[in-house]
């Protein structure tokens, strides 16, 4: 399709999607618009006021979850209850909450915060879901970050290295491509349906940059980088494309990864585009694997 809109979607009744961070930016948008193609929509969010005030501007078809990606006994309580209210029938799993730029921080569980809500908390909520999700779609918001800097497996969580605030944003986003193409060839060889896509928004007014320059300064800075991406970026509207048409076009097989058609992947409606070639080494993916088992806790059962 040369230019994917809303209009493209098919029509969600009858289908569950469960959102992580959809209580603002591109998770409230996806959110919006499954719900309103008629899809029950579970909204994922750690702070229960403003998740309340994103299922009041939903309105119908949808509830609260209540999911903290920084602590894994709150991942583990969510995707229990996920798993009793929609009767393991999960249709669509839209990995999309994640912090970015935040000052050196450890999670409740002791990970690096980035690395920690990025890739840790999403990875161990997709297995722990596992028995919902297994005919149904896994969806992974991605970024252009990811081909700023490698991924360190011997040091992910930097208890050695010294901490540096793009690369540790660069190899959460990273890792949540690895993940996502290894998701894929682990439930295809144990004969599951489950499909793993993903997509990137480009340059999207979301709050995601001003709200991490708030953590870094607080100062006035972020308000203003927050206005000031909101005029020379794409919409949140059009940014949410990409994560809205790896979660709904009919036909989609695991990698298949959608980004902006445009500049560079940076504007424009979403189109198939290849994500960096990391994402591809099955070593990698086995490794990262293997790696979020030890420190997750968290035993995928395929």
């Amino acid at each position: 399709m040369a230019n994917w809109s809303e209009a493209d979607i098919p029509d969600q009744t009858g289908r569950t999607a469960l959102i992580t961070g959809a209580n603002s930016g591109l998770g409230l948008r996806s959110a919006k618009v499954l719900a309103g193609m008629g899809a029950r929509v579970l909204v994922a969010a750690r702070d229960t006021e403003r998740g309340n005030r994103a299922v009041a501007e939903i309105g119908r078809n949808a509830e609260l979850v209540e999911l903290d990606l920084a602590d894994l006994s709150s991942v583990r309580k969510a995707a229990a209850q996920v798993r009793e209210r929609t009767g393991d029938k999960l249709d669509i799993l839209m990995n999309n909450a994640g912090v970015m730029g935040t000052p050196f921080t450890r999670t409740t569980d002791g990970f690096e915060l980035q690395f920690g809500v990025n890739h840790l908390g999403h990875a161990a909520l997709t297995w722990l879901l596992l028995p919902a999700i297994k005919d149904g779609r896994v969806v992974t918001v991605g970024s252009q970050a990811a081909r700023g800097w490698g991924l360190d497996l011997d040091d992910p969580n930097f208890e050695r290295r010294r901490y540096s605030i793009s690369a540790s944003y660069s190899q959460s986003k990273l890792a949540n491509l690895i993940f996502m193409m290894e998701l894929g060839r682990r439930a295809q060889a144990a004969g599951l349906n489950l499909v793993s896509t993903g997509g990137h928004p480009g340059m999207a007014a979301t709050e995601l940059v001003g709200n991490s320059v708030k953590l870094r300064t607080k100062s006035v800075v972020g308000s203003v980088l927050t206005w000031g991406m909101a005029q020379f970026c794409q919409s949140v509207e059009v940014g949410a494309l990409a994560q809205l048409r790896a979660a709904t076009e009919p036909g989609l097989r695991s990698g298949d990864y959608f980004g902006p058609k445009w500049a560079m992947q940076l504007w424009g409606p979403p189109t198939k585009v290849r994500p960096r070639a990391a994402a591809f080494s099955e070593e990698l993916g086995r490794r990262l694997w293997d790696v979020t088992a030890e420190l997750t806790g968290v035993t995928p059962d395929f």
